[in-house]
């Protein structure tokens, strides 16, 4: 569900082993993988035919049926598709294909992305990264570029921090399915409504489209500038892998303005694991323990999940 806060708890796995993807080695020939790439949809809370097409091929590629996948994506009428196609018949003229398409299609997400992932199968890493950092810049709120930058970046756990608000969304909201919850959510960040506009945001985190929800928090902060749910989100929906300085350079402030919020310190806590420091993370969110609701619990759930993870 949309509106369910979950912190990403994954910043516990991820920082304990980084993405391997890359192996131990920046060679190229160190890094090849074996096997086939893997195939990536973008479908947000999406329940259309194409998009329960996109999903059902992207399971079966996923659990080795690439005759199987690559029929189900050959159906398909979108990029997604035709990327997923190509991706499902590696290496038979994959990477030839997809450069074809990017030469196309110079802005999709979905094209330059698996473009990166059949260079890198390739043994072509630069090639990669190159197609990767493209993907960011070219289609950035996009689930395509928060992928790109876990590849790019793969020291820090996967996707981006997320802002868990220090109340609730509506209960009318809640007891909705997600497609319902997105859309509700989305007519009412139409108002000038700070608390509106930040559960919106929520819902775009979740669905990555990160430069989106910076957008909802940036104007729920306008709207209320002394608010601090509205600040703390508005920083972390600032928070980019290559440029963490643009986050970090608003909570801090936050930190002396709002010496009591509990928000603070978990959310900076949260943007601390992303960096890798996981000892002034921990930190942070004793401090967020200490201050109580509403962030106090997922404070702990997350220092739990920490225990035991070594620094690198």
């Amino acid at each position: 569900m949309i509106l369910v806060a979950a912190v990403a708890i994954a910043a516990a796995a991820g920082v304990a082993g980084g993405a391997a993807f890359f192996g131990g080695d920046d060679g190229p020939e160190a890094a090849r993988p074996e096997g086939s790439p893997p195939v990536l949809v973008d479908l947000g809370v999406r329940t259309d035919p194409e998009a329960r097409r996109l999903r059902r091929a992207a399971g079966l590629h996923s659990h080795g049926d690439r005759a199987g996948a690559r029929a189900e994506f050959a159906r398909g009428r979108s990029l997604q598709a035709e990327a997923g196609e190509v991706i499902s018949a590696w290496p038979d003229g994959t990477l030839e294909r997809l450069e074809e398409l990017a030469t196309l299609h110079p802005r999709s997400g979905a094209v330059l992305f698996h473009l990166g992932l059949a260079r890198f199968w390739s043994g072509d890493t630069a090639g990669a990264v190159e197609a990767w950092r493209t993907t960011r810049v070219r289609a950035p709120d996009t689930a395509f570029a928060v992928r790109s930058a876990d590849l790019l970046f793969r020291g820090a756990p996967p996707g981006l921090p997320t802002f868990v608000p220090g109340f609730p969304g509506p209960r009318e909201v809640r007891a909705l399915d997600a497609p319902e919850q997105f859309v509700a959510l989305r007519r009412m960040a139409r108002r000038p409504d700070p608390r509106a506009k930040l559960l919106y945001g929520v819902a775009l985190q979740r669905v990555e489209r990160p430069i989106s929800a910076r957008h909802e928090f940036a104007a729920a902060a306008r709207l209320a500038p002394n608010d601090v749910d509205a600040l703390v989100a508005d920083a972390i929906g600032r928070f980019d892998k290559e440029h963490p300085e643009g986050a970090f350079s608003r909570m801090g402030p936050l930190t002396r303005r709002f010496p009591r919020a509990g928000s603070v310190r978990f959310h900076l806590g949260l943007m601390l694991l992303w960096l890798g420091d996981l000892e002034e993370a921990r930190r942070q969110l004793g401090r967020a323990t200490r201050l109580g609701a509403p962030h106090d619990r997922e404070a702990k759930r997350l220092l739990n999940r920490l225990e035991g993870v070594q620094e690198r």
